[in-house]
């Protein structure tokens, strides 16, 4: 394998990759805005409520933990 076969391969191999990514970003069936914001929203809406029921569990134990310990 001369020098220059060693060099291309590498570049032929990465235009082929490139290549390939891009035909499968053609093949994603991408969400619409309305759903991407419904997503959203949700995960908003979830994250909140574990967050604040978290919380409440933290702030349980913090005071069952203050009272053993006085």
């Amino acid at each position: 394998m001369s020098t220059r076969e060693t060099f291309q391969q590498p570049i032929e191999r990465s235009r082929r990759f490139l290549e390939e990514c891009l035909a499968e970003l053609k093949k994603v069936n991408w969400p619409s805005r309305d759903e991407t914001r419904a997503a959203t929203i949700a995960v908003i809406i979830g994250v909140t409520v574990v967050a604040i029921y978290l919380g409440i569990i933290d702030l349980f134990f913090q005071t069952l933990i203050q009272r053993v310990l006085s």
